[in-house]
């Protein structure tokens, strides 16, 4: 199976693509046309923190629409920002 590649939006670079949709919608195909696999490691990276510290639930509708709009940031906007509170672990 070849490997697809895109132009990536976040990365500003040619790079294999995902292999599918990863989100419903329109959100998901666009994320799909113009997102690398690398950029998207980094929002799923970038979730995780952002449902971590503001506790989200995303089952929940409320979560799940601030999670599409941080990922529309993310992507196609102008950055999703990690939380004020965040600390990185240290290592």
């Amino acid at each position: 199976m070849s490997t697809r590649t895109v132009h990536c939006v976040k990365l500003d670079r040619d790079a294999p693509g995902l292999r599918m949709p990863p989100y419903p919608g329109e959100l998901g195909k666009r994320v799909f046309e113009h997102v690398s696999q690398e950029a998207w490691n980094g929002w799923l990276r970038h979730q995780t923190i952002l449902i971590n510290e503001y506790r989200l639930t995303p089952i929940e509708a409320k979560d799940r629409k601030f999670l599409e709009q941080e990922m529309e940031k993310y992507f196609f906007g102008g950055g999703s920002d990690r939380p004020a509170e965040y600390v990185a672990p240290s290592s």
